[in-house]
């Protein structure tokens, strides 16, 4: 892997590696979560995505192996606790520092999945989800957010494609700050 060079980087300003795996790494744990995504706005009826995970040494707890379609709030290798009173639903136990990209297509669109792939993985990100209209990557913050913007912006053609941060912001579109723990540890 290429990554020697940024890890040291992300190292000096962030204080550590950004977590690495491979597929192979949680193979004999892996279970799929039903997590809550959100109300249909049609029927408004509860929706909820089945996200990739391995259980953690706590009762409850587990670790998301991808980063959501769907779900708000995390992303690849975050830390969740389940609520056992409420289907779906949870409370993030520890962040692993990705950042999840979210790539809706208006139309199938292979060149452009091939050449964002490309430059996120140059970035040592991966894609998590790949279907027909969307795109789902998992991205080290410490690569900084002007970088993630320049990069998308700069490949997704208006009108094209639209894509949004899926764990960055809240609900009311306010900021979450998770990662100023991690800059300031």
């Amino acid at each position: 892997m290429r990554h020697t060079a940024k890890h040291g980087i992300i190292r000096r300003f962030y204080g550590r590696i950004p977590p690495r795996m491979t597929d192979a790494t949680f193979a004999d744990k892996e279970t799929r979560l039903e997590l809550f995504a959100g109300i249909h706005p049609v029927n408004q009826q509860p929706v909820f995505e089945q996200c990739l995970a391995t259980p953690c040494d706590k009762e409850g707890e587990y670790r998301l192996l991808k980063s959501p379609l769907f779900v708000r709030g995390v992303a690849a290798l975050d830390r969740i606790a389940l609520n056992p009173d409420a289907r779906g639903r949870f409370q993030v136990a520890e962040r692993s520092g990705n950042l999840c990209l979210r790539v809706f297509l208006r139309e199938a669109n292979s060149a452009l999945e091939e050449q964002l792939t490309a430059e996120v993985e140059k970035l040592g990100g991966s894609l998590d989800v790949s279907n027909e209209r969307a795109l789902v990557y998992s991205l080290y913050f410490g690569v900084g957010f002007l970088t993630v913007e320049k990069l998308l912006d700069k490949l997704i053609a208006r009108g094209e494609a639209e894509w949004l941060y899926g764990n960055v912001y809240d609900d009311q579109g306010e900021p979450l700050n998770w990662w100023q723990d991690m800059v300031n540890a």
